[in-house]
């Protein structure tokens, strides 16, 4: 699914992914992955364009409150996803919303536990999918691979 996610950021429009999902499909198709797999990861997408966070109450930015996390949410996002979470929320990359958002689409992903790298994607799918501003610098760090950005 996460490969599909990267594809999609890279080759498609967002209106595309939203509005013409057959033809995405296709194009996904072609481009090589399997049907289960399309279908898989245009069904999280649609998830993310249900966007539940705007029905919530207006949350606390991270100065006034302190996020607790439940054991579901702990067993997917180990100390490290969720130090992310954090540091995206300070440096002001998700706002409280949008941090919530990115948990309930982190908890609808596949796998048992998120990697860092699947958690910085659902982070940029969900800015993307919900027209959040972010700078292409922003985008490029998130599908870099950390090890990457760490001297040898």
């Amino acid at each position: 699914m996460y490969d599909i996610l990267v594809y999609l950021f890279e080759n498609c429009q967002q209106h595309e992914v939203s509005n013409e999902k057959e033809r995405v499909a296709k194009k996904l198709s072609a481009a090589g992955f399997e049907e289960s797999d399309i279908s898989e990861a245009l069904s999280w997408l649609a998830g993310v364009a249900r966007s539940p966070h705007r029905s919530f109450a207006a949350l606390p930015g991270s100065g006034a409150a302190f996020r607790a996390y439940a054991p579901k949410e702990l067993a997917r996002l180990d100390a490290e996803c969720r130090g992310l979470l954090i540091y995206f929320e300070q440096s002001g990359i998700l706002n409280a919303q949008t941090r919530e958002y990115v948990i309930e689409r982190a908890l609808a992903a596949t796998g048992e536990r998120l990697t860092i790298e699947q958690l910085k994607l659902v982070v940029l799918m969900v800015l993307w999918n919900q027209h959040i501003p972010s700078s292409r610098l922003v985008a490029e760090d998130l599908l870099s691979p950390t090890t990457a950005r760490l001297p040898s």
